[in-house]
């Protein structure tokens, strides 16, 4: 067996311990019952950035997040550093882990006697992202940015900001990613093995590296880990029709298939709150994660195939804004502001980046960064094309328009 191989073979193995779940877990909940928590935003945003009165109904930028809120997020402190959310079920480690390796993750969680319990796993992708709050920012200074996890229940610090790589070395203060237990089937960067984790500091799912980007892929990635123990947490259920599918675990209904348009964040909330589809008009554009319910991390594109998207590379938008961006500053004749104005999107297909390849060669070319299930954000008013380079140090694709599939509640 090739060295490849083995590592494949060894990766497998390590994903099945992690997701293993004892019977004895002890913290109840019914069975096939998905409870997607709330996001936290609570304020409307206008395309261009600033906070605006939510507007009514029908309205242009109706339908926005705050105005469909869901299930709020409601955690319990107990004794020996654990948190109960009581929306989900899952019990949590308070706090994370100091960095380690993918391949320690499961003797860790093993290991793990937090609170007299030993059933403690490493999270999935859909139940670690169950904790962000879209309430955060991030401006590029710890002293002014709030994380995406509310910190009266969870602790959080930003990165030292004394350089890159692992915690010996320092890190930048937005450094802060947590692994989960969902590998990418695919690759990224066109080599690389990859796992999912979440970014509390900056908002966003993203693949990460198994070996350490920092130094060349010499010595394996370090992140933090968060432990969670309960019922396994986010598994759909759904069942087809002609133009809808319900999915019977989240009690949601969904679009079936995109109009086959992309469109701006503007027009995406318009299209959802005036569609009339299957008999029924109370139609929205589903929030992160709502959307995030619907991402399938077992295939690329990253979808359950029931649904029928128009663009096997469809990237979804949500109706959260994202109070994240880079610092004010040009790049490309285009500049960011600290405001709201981004939205979520879900990237079905490949997450792109325009990359230099080799670093140094001066040889760009779009490459899939960071795996199709990534969570990342758009300008909200950002023109197809305008952004033909991407954006930021790994190229983010930034499209403007992207495809939609409204929700509505199934009961």
């Amino acid at each position: 067996m090739s060295p490849l191989a083995k590592f494949r073979l060894g990766l497998g193995l390590l994903v099945l311990c992690l997701l293993q779940v004892p019977a004895s877990a002890g913290v109840p909940r019914a069975a096939g019952n998905y409870q997607i928590v709330s996001t936290g935003q609570d304020r409307c945003y206008d395309v261009a950035g600033p906070v605006l009165p939510c507007p009514a109904p029908g309205l242009p930028l109706s339908g926005q997040n705050a105005q469909h809120p869901g299930n709020a997020a409601s955690y319990r402190v107990e004794a020996n550093n654990l948190v109960v959310d009581e929306v989900t079920g899952l019990m949590w480690a308070k706090t994370p882990s100091a960095p380690m390796t993918f391949k320690e993750l499961a003797s860790y969680a093993r290991a793990s006697r937090l609170g007299g319990y030993d059933d403690w796993r490493v999270p999935t992708i859909k139940e670690l992202y169950s904790l962000i709050d879209y309430r955060g920012g991030y401006t590029g200074d710890p002293a002014t940015s709030r994380p995406y996890i509310d910190t009266k229940y969870f602790d959080f610090a930003y990165g030292d900001g004394k350089g890159l790589g692992d915690a010996a070395h320092g890190r930048r203060p937005i450094d802060v990613q947590e692994w989960s237990a969902t590998p990418y089937v695919g690759k990224t960067m066109g080599r690389d093995d990859t796992v999912f984790g979440v970014n509390f500091a900056d908002g966003r799912i993203k693949g990460y590296p198994v070996m350490d980007p920092a130094n060349r892929m010499q010595t394996p990635n370090r992140l933090a880990v968060r432990l969670v123990r309960g019922n396994p947490y986010g598994q759909n259920a759904f069942k087809a029709r002609p133009d809808v599918v319900e999915d019977h675990a989240t009690g949601l209904m969904w679009q079936r298939k995109n109009d086959g348009t992309a469109k701006s964040w503007s027009a995406a909330l318009s299209y959802c709150t005036h569609l009339s589809l299957a008999g029924y008009s109370d139609w929205r554009l589903p929030h992160a994660k709502e959307l995030h319910s619907l991402v399938d991390y077992n295939r690329i594109p990253a979808i359950d195939p029931l649904f029928q998207l128009s663009d096997q590379t469809a990237y979804l938008w949500s109706s959260t804004t994202h109070l994240e961006g880079p610092p004010p500053a040009q790049e490309q004749g285009r500049a960011f502001s600290q405001t709201g104005e981004l939205a979520v999107y879900a990237a079905i297909g490949k997450a792109q980046g325009f990359m230099e390849v080799p670093p140094g060669s001066g040889q760009r070319r779009w490459l899939d960064v960071h795996g199709a299930g990534a969570m990342r954000s758009d300008p909200k008013t950002a023109s197809p094309g305008s952004f033909p380079e991407g954006f930021g140090p790994q190229g983010d694709d930034i499209r403007g328009h992207n495809y939609v599939l409204c929700v509505r509640d199934l009961r």
